[in-house]
């Protein structure tokens, strides 16, 4: 498919809706607004809402408030528990995967069926959310069995009543904004005209290029972006069970191989979390099934990694009497506040249910502990202070910038497990002539 558009005017986008006011879609509204669209945001948690239309953000992301409050001051962004027309829609919903890691399209399906009844000739509907392939093509289907009166795009024909397509994300929490605004884009259309219809709305926020293409090809350049890198990781974590059981250090290892001029192993550490990592390959191993050997054995060798801490643990803890252990950082990568498949909340709840101490958790990115965290026995939050006063184990999870800044000298007469490597005190040594 071309990258280039076409030489008619472009429909204005004048008003804008995003489904979904989480990690992705609320960046995604408030930049569009930063740049003069007015935009809905839909949501079904009514505490997010009042906090967005109050200027206050509900997720911890750098200068995200700032903007989204700027936004709402000046009348370009508003949320809402109700869909309304709009002349475009984003779907920006989560997409996990069931307990036989199947994918779980019943949000995006949900947001199509709301939005259908309100399109309107000309419209476009983009599915931001990462999806299996084939998504954007369901969603023209799904349009299709309630609004049979609308001409629905396909790969065949150009004219259609309205465009669809796929415009995966690809933000790092915690430097979304940055982002969002300079990363390239892929941009995949049922047909031709859907891609250059979603580049229309993408160029009016992104600064990288946009390279348009078809809705499986981008949906499935999202998935192997995320098996790429979860391939890697896994390796890294390999070489760390491989250096535990030859007595090698595996920071000391890393840091000299990666001296290498083409070789740059990814640290290891106790699994891999988040939505994206953690998610996206089994996306792509139910749909080819052993076709997908490499990948399915990458999110083996990273799911694994979570119960080896726990033994780790567990072996720590056996030292002593009654066992104290501070359990620092519950997020999925430092940061942020982002819990979702975090392997840090998995190793913690491992451990409370398994007696084997009191656990101080110090999480300081959120408020709270999560649900699946409540009740537990043995288990409470902390400040990060108290956990090293009262610990004999410390059991480093997450690399927060808190945690680096730990003065060693508490850390003297304690166990430390750091599954990230970064409590260590020295490096390797290099040459110096005349030494």
């Amino acid at each position: 498919m071309d990258s280039a558009g076409d030489d008619k005017p472009k429909a204005a986008f004048k008003k804008v809706s995003v489904f979904g006011l989480g990690y992705v879609g609320l960046p995604v509204s408030a930049v569009l607004a930063s740049r003069g669209v007015e935009v809905v945001g839909v949501d079904v948690n009514p505490h997010a809402v009042s906090m967005i239309n109050s200027g206050r953000i509900h997720i911890v992301e750098p200068d995200l408030e700032m903007l989204v409050q700027a936004a709402v001051s000046n009348g370009k962004l508003r949320a809402t528990l109700q869909a309304e027309p709009a002349d475009a829609f984003v779907i920006a919903v989560p997409t996990p995967f069931t307990e036989d890691r199947k994918p779980d399209l019943s949000y995006v399906r949900k947001a199509t069926e709301t939005i259908a009844p309100l399109l309107q000739k000309g419209n476009l509907v983009i599915l931001e959310s990462t999806s299996p392939v084939g998504t954007t093509e369901a969603i023209c289907k799904w349009i299709g069995e309630i609004r049979p009166d609308l001409v629905l795009p396909d790969s065949t024909r150009e004219g259609a009543d309205i465009h669809v397509a796929h415009c995966p994300e690809r933000v790092l929490p915690g430097t979304v904004l940055r982002e969002l605004i300079y990363n390239d884009r892929i941009i995949g259309g049922i047909s031709p005209a859907c891609a250059r219809r979603g580049g229309d709305l993408y160029s009016l926020f992104v600064t990288g290029e946009l390279h348009l293409t078809t809705a499986r090809t981008a949906e499935l350049g999202k998935l192997v972006e995320n098996a790429f890198r979860d391939v890697n990781i896994a390796f890294a974590n390999e070489l760390s069970v491989i250096c535990d059981e030859l007595h090698v250090n595996v920071w000391e290892l890393i840091d000299l191989a990666n001296h290498h001029p083409r070789v740059n192993i990814l640290k290891p550490g106790p699994g891999v979390g988040g939505h994206c990592i953690a998610v996206d390959p089994w996306f792509i191993i139910s749909a080819v099934g052993d076709k997908a050997r490499v990948m399915h054995a990458a999110r083996n060798v990273n799911d694994a990694m979570p119960d080896r801490v726990v033994a780790k643990a567990k072996a720590a803890a056996r030292k002593f009497r009654q066992p104290k252990v501070a359990c620092l950082g519950l997020a999925y990568k430092p940061n942020i506040d982002d819990l979702r498949e975090s392997p840090a909340v998995h190793i913690v709840e491992t451990l409370a249910k398994s007696d084997v101490g009191e656990l101080l958790v110090v999480e300081p990115n959120v408020k709270e502990l999560p649900a699946s965290l409540h009740g537990l026995p043995g288990l409470r939050k902390v400040e990060l202070r108290e956990a090293l006063d009262e610990a004999d184990i410390v059991l480093l999870l997450v690399d927060h910038r808190q945690f680096l800044r730990i003065d060693r000298e508490l850390l003297d007469l304690k166990i430390v497990i750091d599954t990230r490597g970064a409590l260590r005190t020295s490096m390797p040594e290099k040459y110096s002539p005349g030494a």
